[in-house]
């Protein structure tokens, strides 16, 4: 009976984790960091970047291997993860580099869109093993956010800025997902057109954006809407619609995270809706 036991067991974990699924993994960005939380595979996360967000619930000691950009080679390769996940942030140099090592690594691109996120998320998944449980949260995460637009389609649409940096402007055009939180929520994008993320204020007067959202990591956000209250002509300085978020889920959301986001920009943009 007992052998009987041990193999239903071996069959079992076999079964969970199959013999080429990465058991040590490090994450090189905020969002990838986020997906293996919400997969349910924090303890398979040996160590992420300074910037990602930390989980009380994780048994391991989950080390720190430098930035988004730059990361600790030696650090890495001596910490023998199975799977290197990086955004495309990553110089490409240390990503030879590691590759050179003979370590495996994963590049997630930058998501333009809901889509391409939810695509991300799905990739970072099959990596895992967790291709059937990513797809059961992108089913609801879909469901939800039709909910959400059906109740804004007929409303009004507001001229929308979000900043993400200050020195210079760093606004959300229509090559960022950003731009989903916008169009989503029943606004307009008045940057959508914008051939760069960057901008000068003139430009943006010109626009004279009805509501302004301000984000971003490293950014003095109170000091930022300070200095809008310089232009009294921005309809949203004098109908006082400057609003700040301070969630890094809007600038490196999970699926689940863009919907919490994307419920917060809806309360904003349409504070009467119930």
């Amino acid at each position: 009976m007992r052998k009987i036991f041990f193999l239903l067991i071996f069959i079992i974990s076999a079964s969970i984790y199959p013999e080429d699924t990465p058991q040590r993994i490090i994450s090189l960005g905020p969002a990838i960091t986020k997906a293996v939380y919400l997969l349910g595979e924090k303890d398979r996360l040996i160590a992420n970047t300074i910037y990602c967000p930390r989980s009380t619930q994780n048994k391991n000691n989950v080390e720190k291997v430098g930035t988004l950009i730059d990361v600790n080679i030696e650090k890495i390769y001596s910490l023998k993860p199975d799977l290197v996940l990086a955004t495309t942030l990553l110089k490409p140099q240390e990503r030879k580099k590691l590759e050179k090592l003979g370590l495996k690594v994963a590049v997630v691109s930058e998501p333009k869109n809901l889509e391409e996120l939810c695509e991300n998320f799905l990739k970072i998944a099959e990596l895992l093993g967790k291709k059937r449980k990513a797809k059961k949260i992108l089913k609801e995460v879909r469901k939800k956010v039709n909910s959400l637009t059906e109740k804004i389609k007929n409303l009004e649409k507001k001229r929308v800025l979000i900043q993400i940096g200050g020195e210079p402007l760093f606004i959300a055009n229509q090559d960022s997902f950003l731009n989903d939180y916008i169009e989503y929520a029943g606004g307009i994008n008045i940057a959508k057109d914008f051939s760069s993320g960057i901008a000068s204020r003139e430009k943006i007067l010109q626009k004279n954006p009805e509501v302004i959202i301000i984000t971003g990591m490293g950014l003095n956000i109170q000091e930022e809407k300070n200095r809008w209250m310089d232009f009294p002509s921005l309809e949203a300085v004098r109908n006082k619609q400057i609003y700040i978020i301070k969630d890094d889920d809007i600038t490196s959301p999970t699926p689940l995270g863009f919907v919490k986001i994307l419920e917060k920009i809806i309360k904003i943009l349409h504070p009467h809706l119930k």
